[in-house]
């Protein structure tokens, strides 16, 4: 039975850390702002992504050699 109120106790205590936490990044305007993360995806990179595969041509632009040459 001392082992659950110990639990309990801890409990308690885990759950006010957490809330003091939460009124922390409250009253330090972690929540402030709630707009650009809504519309951030509708912004253009500046930077365009560099991709890993190599840039092949279309079939129909590749020159191909004859095996005589």
């Amino acid at each position: 039975m001392s082992v659950i109120l110990v639990l309990v106790a801890f409990s308690v205590v885990l759950a006010g850390g957490f809330l003091a936490a939460f009124f922390w990044s409250v009253r330090s305007g972690q929540y402030d702002d709630t707009y650009s993360s809504s519309v951030r995806i509708l912004f253009d990179d500046d930077k365009p992504r560099e991709t890993l595969e190599p840039q092949v041509p279309p079939a129909g632009l590749v020159k191909e050699q004859s095996p005589n040459q």
